[in-house]
């Protein structure tokens, strides 16, 4: 791992009606628009989806490095993610993410310690870490 401060760079180009389009060095192109609940069409990702997504795609990548260091025998993470958007004290923020994470073991892996690398995962995201929302991870665990 590179010595920090890491800097992150993302290009936006937007007008009034059309996609914005992010770049990156080395990196797709992507469009985004508002989603329908903010009178978008739909079918693009959003602000909101990519946040939520950064959050699930940061906990695998957390998981994945603690299992590596753990040497934990694993053969695929399934993750579902949610994020609430609400309007407290009329300030419009994400009150609380929440991930359903499926794990898939070695049968001779212990469970138990699966289970502690995956609440593990979720306390050391980098993203969540920058985050006052809450997180609520649930997980299952299937040996075999």
């Amino acid at each position: 791992m590179q010595s920090f401060p890491h800097v992150y760079k993302v290009n936006a180009k937007g007008g009034p009606e059309r996609p914005v389009k992010l770049s990156g060095e080395g990196v797709s192109d992507m469009e985004t628009m508002p989603p329908p609940e903010f009178g978008g069409p739909g079918g693009y990702w959003s602000p909101e989806s990519l946040l939520v997504a950064s959050v699930v795609d940061c906990f695998i990548m957390s998981f994945r490095a603690i299992a590596k260091a753990s040497k934990l025998d694993w053969n695929k993470l399934e993750c579902e993610a949610e994020g609430t958007l609400e309007a407290p004290d009329r300030v419009m923020r994400f009150t609380g993410f929440s991930i359903r994470a499926k794990l898939e073991v070695a049968e001779s892996t212990r469970v138990e310690l699966a289970e502690k690398l995956l609440h593990k995962a979720e306390a050391t995201c980098l993203v969540t870490n920058s985050m006052t929302a809450d997180v609520v991870l649930e997980t299952e665990v299937v040996a075999g």
